[in-house]
């Protein structure tokens, strides 16, 4: 019951306990509040209760249960950190116990043998067990020694045999009422598709294995670190190392498992390494380390004195008894039959390349590259790079590119696995090191041509495919209107009173996470990207007019790829630190000339303007010729007002993630109709004055709102618009509300939507539009059928993205151009509400024209006044894709 239904076998235990019971049934109630404690409270408490069931149990010369309890007491000992004296309890329990007993003992040494990290004497004691557990028909025990079996097997890299246990285990659980074991048993097989390489279906039950434990009362220490290695795994480190830490807090609070410290610790070191914070994971690794060593657990010191020396290198230390240290770890490792020990052997190789040791490089990374044909993604991965690092060693830039290349296969068939757009982006990660050396090895060898297919083989490539489109989950929608409402009613409250309401926002917040999780489990549906980017074909589309400029950056410095005529060329140009110093020095004037008074702010502005074109277009500014110009920057440089470069500011200007996003978009056709939707949000400082006047220019083509009624019942699927082809759709009011903006603006050709945008950097997927009913959010988009092919978002920071993983943009722009929209007019910077409304008027009229939106924004900045407010609200504007 201790397991079933803990609270309740407490209660009993302690009430038993006050009833005067023989020594006998005190032994089992003292075992089962030290069970207790042992795995939900203080362990020195667990201690106390143990000993005492043992004594008791002596007293009553019951010598089963008192090898019973010495089971116990041995795993409470070791979770303790006295291992010594944990095992010595076992040697006593197995001799003392006999048959059915003795095999229950034996199943508990097996499970301290593996939280030791002793797998080979874990399996023997499962494999003596789990024949006498059957024969005495012990469901449950027989559940628990194949459960933990498997996890034995998945500590080893066994993933069948793990999974022929988890299943037979799960057949067994069915026919019990233990909620705890069944609880667990979904976590295992959360475990079991992680080792698999199936993250979504890995967070999807282990979120599960949290709503059951939950129900239960359970602590979930162990669930924590299994959950925050598959955030790792999925570029979330971050969120890993916050809860690894906010797990360590709470132990540390109910005096809980020193073991389970330590693995949260490792876990810690980790994340904070992936986060970019080696200070941090040098701090958790050596805490971790005296832990492991203190409780003799052997494997684990040897994984976290891993950790350790990454933290060491990624503080710059590098040095020959680093190289030793390493390749002591990857032996030890390998010896475990561990899969971490082909990472350990890649990191002796590459602090030896480092050092210039290429004889000890060569045969480390030769061990490592073995990983590189058999295993999960990750592990593929860590043998292709060390077979690019052998390669680059030995001279070979072809070697050196086929390593990247492959290495890179296996990470999209990985990114593909992943149906939401953030963990796609973020997966991307992994593979930096293969491209930046496939970069540098195009550029030695292959000229300007190869080294554009290398910049294009991993930028944007979340864009690639769209995201996997949000279940029709009742859970789903049901939390997204939720979360509406409850934004709503905290930005009233905010509005009405100038105060935050805290009950209103932690109860957003709570949604925020429900409906990110469940975008998570999302897994991808389309295939590999076989349509790989093609210089000749971008070459061709470009013509002999048309330029694109891609930046490529390369050991910190900026390289400009041009193209046109039929030709890449390539220059140098500035370092990419000075040039997002010099970005943001743009930004904070182009936010001060938003306000009237700030003239004199012009000239330093336009001169912040021409630095920034010497540091990212260097010479190849003077070879632009005089048709278009699309720019292609990296991540880290989304912010840069392309406009405001001399070089720019006269000309039709378009940006686009990619030449590959850039060529789709010209590839994709308009809807047949041409149906326009103009959205006016509430709220805004110009009262959305462009709309009003915009709706009176297409009055012929008006077809108004409905008030509402036509909006469909919670939690339908969007679908079609329900105007007529070549219409006009006007939402203002309470007429735009979120569901009735996305039915029209599905399929849309033209969407206008003045509404205040929100960016959130902490969690870019819900950036957001406001409307009358609360927040239209990214997620919101990914529901649609087909975006607007073409979309003019006149507020502020509409622009702004998060850069993460390898080169990827999160943000309300980059969701949208993987779901069938070609072209986006927005800013990346405040502007004065005011100004935008005459450079609105004009950019519709050039639409009208029959302009793309590139040529209509140019020529609308064109017609702007002169001064400092409308320049600077001009220069703010970029115009995405090829619309």
């Amino acid at each position: 019951m201790v397991f079933a239904a803990p609270g309740e076998a407490l209660t009993r235990a302690e009430e038993l306990l006050g009833a005067d019971p023989s020594p006998l049934h005190a032994s089992v109630a003292h075992q089962v509040i030290g069970i207790w404690q042992r795995d939900f409270g203080d362990t020195r408490r667990a201690l106390a209760h143990l000993r005492r069931a043992r004594d008791l149990a002596a007293r009553a010369e019951s010598a089963e249960r008192e090898a019973d309890v010495l089971a116990t007491l041995g795993v409470a000992l070791v979770h303790a950190g006295r291992t010594r004296a944990g095992l010595a309890a076992f040697e006593r329990g197995v001799a003392r116990g006999s048959g059915h007993t003795r095999a229950r003992v034996l199943f508990r040494r097996a499970y301290v043998w593996w939280v030791l990290g002793r797998h080979g004497e874990a399996l023997e004691d499962v494999r003596r067990a789990i024949p006498v557990l059957r024969q005495a028909d012990d469901v449950i025990w027989t559940a628990r020694a194949l459960t933990l079996r498997a996890t034995v097997h998945l500590a080893l890299g066994s993933v069948e045999r793990a999974d022929a246990d988890f299943t037979a285990a799960e057949a067994l659980w069915d026919t019990t009422g233990q909620e705890h074991d069944k609880a667990d048993a979904v976590e295992s097989r959360g475990l079991a598709a992680f080792r698999s390489g199936d993250v979504p279906a890995a967070l999807r039950l282990l979120d599960e294995a949290a709503e059951r434990y939950a129900k239960l009362g359970t602590p979930t220490f162990m669930l924590t670190i299994r959950r925050c290695e598959v955030l790792m795994a999925a570029g979330l480190a971050t969120e890993a190392l916050a809860e690894a830490d906010a797990a360590v807090a709470a132990l540390d609070g109910i005096g809980g498992q020193s073991t389970r410290k330590a693995e949260l610790l490792l876990v810690a070191a980790r994340a904070a390494r992936l986060a970019g914070e080696p200070q941090t994971s040098l701090a958790r690794a050596a805490v971790a380390v005296r832990l492991f060593a203190g409780q003799r657990r052997t494997w684990y010191e040897t994984h976290a004195r891993l950790v350790l020396i990454e933290a060491r290198v990624a503080t710059g230390h590098g040095s020959g008894r680093l190289v030793a240290d390493a390749a002591a770890v990857a032996e030890r490792l390998a010896a475990f039959g561990a899969p971490a020990a082909p990472e350990a052997s890649l990191l002796a190789g590459r602090i030896a390349l480092d050092l210039g040791w290429t004889a000890d490089a060569e045969r480390h990374l030769a061990v490592a590259a073995r990983s590189r044909h058999g295993g999960p993604p990750l592990a593929r991965m860590t043998g292709w790079a060390a077979q690019a690092l052998r390669a680059r060693a030995a001279g070979s830039a072809r070697g050196v590119l086929e390593a990247c290349r492959r290495g890179l296969d296996v990470l999209d068939d990985h990114r593909m696995t992943l149906g939401a757009s953030e963990l796609r982006a973020r997966a991307t990660a992994q593979g930096a090191e293969l491209a930046a050396l496939a970069q540098r090895a195009s550029l030695v060898s292959g000229g300007p041509r190869r080294l554009l297919g290398w910049s294009e083989r991993w930028r944007a490539t979340v864009l690639s495919a769209p995201p996997t489109r949000p279940p029709a989950d009742p859970v789903l929608l049901t939390a997204m209107t939720a979360f509406r409402e409850l934004a709503a009613r905290a930005e009233e409250a905010r509005t009405d009173g100038g105060r935050p309401a805290p009950a209103l926002e932690r109860e957003q917040r709570r949604l925020e996470r429900e409906i990110r999780s469940r975008t998570l489990h999302m897994r991808g549906e389309a295939p590999g990207d076989g349509d790989r980017f093609d210089v000749g074909r971008l070459l061709r589309r470009l013509g002999d007019e048309v330029r694109l400029v891609e930046l490529a950056v390369l050991d910190g410095r900026v390289h400009v790829l041009l193209c046109g005529q039929g030709r890449v060329r390539r220059f140098e140009a500035g370092l990419l630190a000075e040039a997002e110093v010099e970005a943001e020095h743009v930004q904070a004037g182009l936010r001060r000339l938003a306000h009237p008074g700030a003239e004199a702010r012009l000239p330093l502005v336009e001169a912040a303007g021409a630095r920034l074109e010497r540091l990212l277009l260097g010479p190849a500014a003077a070879h632009l010729g005089s048709g278009p110009v699309v720019v292609v920057p990296p991540g880290r440089l989304h912010r840069v007002p392309w406009a405001l470069l001399p070089a720019l500011r006269e000309r039709v200007l378009s940006v686009s993630p990619s030449a590959s996003s850039w060529l789709r978009a010209r590839d994709t056709a308009p809807p047949p109709g041409g149906r326009q939707v103009l959205v006016r949000g509430p709220g805004l400082a110009s009262g959305g004055a462009e709309v009003a006047e915009l709706s009176d220019r297409y009055a012929g083509r008006r077809t108004p709102g409905d008030g509402g009624t036509g909006a469909p019942p919670p939690g339908a699927r969007t679908g079609g618009g329900t105007a007529g082809p070549g219409a006009t759709v006007v939402l203002e009011g309470g007429d735009a509300r979120v569901p009735r903006v996305l039915r029209e603006l599905d399929g849309a050709a033209l969407a206008h939507i003045a509404a205040h945008g929100t960016f959130r950097a902490d969690s870019p997927l819900f950036s957001s539009l406001r409307m009358a009913d609360g927040p239209l959010i990214v997620h919101d988009f990914e529901r649609l059928d087909r975006s607007p092919y073409r979309i003019i978002l006149p507020c502020c920071d509409t622009a702004r993205f998060a850069s993460v993983g390898a080169d990827e943009l999160l943000g309300l722009v980059t969701a949208l151009l993987p779901l069938g929209t070609a072209g986006v007019v927005a800013c990346t910077a405040p502007v004065n509400d005011a100004a935008v409304v005459p450079l609105m008027l004009a950019l519709h009229k050039g639409l009208d024209a029959g302009l793309s939106l590139a040529e209509a924004l140019r020529d609308a900045r064109a017609a702007l006044p002169g001064d400092a407010v409308h320049q600077a609200t001009g220069w703010a504007f970029s115009a995405f894709g090829a619309a």
